[in-house]
């Protein structure tokens, strides 16, 4: 699997008395409000660059698609919940989306990891034999998808890396050593030339140890 690089995200002049953690730029948060949300940053333009990076998105569009996705998905009881909000942010930002594929893949994640949690809580209130199965189903079906989408997105990442040729190949006593290039494929190993069979491996007698045979068994042979 391949870990996503780090993103760089554009430094502020530090203040006189600021230290290096107070200069170093965060993801700002999302405040939710009657009319809708916005980003809390005292700087609009830098808070939507700083969005924009957390979600791995290049433009205003696509930043404002996901998060109105990610406000919605948060709802419980009716309305946004911040606190649910706040935390899908927190694990976009972690898993560090690269690309708007991943980004939508990690809004995904985020989203059906907090719908699972909430199927788990109405499984554990359930008061009737429906309520628990129709939770238990639902919660099965949400646990079966976050690891397949865990796959997609390491999937994704790996694309186009180079196959890992081995060159040098040490061998322990009785082993066998395979001749020829290399090639390891995940964890599969393919070899351009077959291992030698046991026949040829055997060694071949001398010549004058052959023809020696040759004569012994002509004067057995005779009366």
């Amino acid at each position: 699997m391949t870990t996503a690089p780090d993103i760089t995200v554009p430094t502020m002049a530090a203040a006189p008395g600021q230290t290096q953690e107070t200069k170093t730029p965060t993801t700002p948060r999302l405040k939710l409000s009657p009319h809708g949300f916005h980003i809390d940053h005292p700087d609009p333009e830098r808070g939507e660059a700083l969005m924009m990076n957390a979600l791995g998105v290049t433009d205003r569009d696509a930043m404002e698609g996901i998060l109105r996705q990610l406000v919605r998905a948060s709802v419980s009881g009716g309305r946004a919940n911040a606190v649910n909000l706040a935390f899908m942010l927190s694990m976009v930002k972690s898993i560090r989306p690269r690309d708007a594929v991943e980004a939508m893949l990690v809004a995904q994640m985020v989203s059906v990891h907090v719908m699972a949690m909430r199927c788990a809580h109405h499984l554990a209130h359930a008061r009737d034999l429906p309520q628990h199965d129709s939770a238990a189903r639902a919660l099965g079906r949400l646990a079966r998808t976050f690891p397949a989408q865990i796959e997609a997105l390491n999937r994704y990442r790996s694309r186009g890396e180079p196959a890992i040729t081995v060159q040098n190949v040490s061998v322990a006593d009785g082993g066998n050593a395979i001749v020829g290039n290399v090639t390891q494929h995940a964890n599969v190993i393919v070899s351009d030339q077959p291992p030698p069979s046991a026949a040829r491996r055997a060694p071949k007698p001398a010549r004058g140890q052959r023809r020696r045979n040759s004569t012994k068994a002509r004067r057995k042979a005779q009366p």
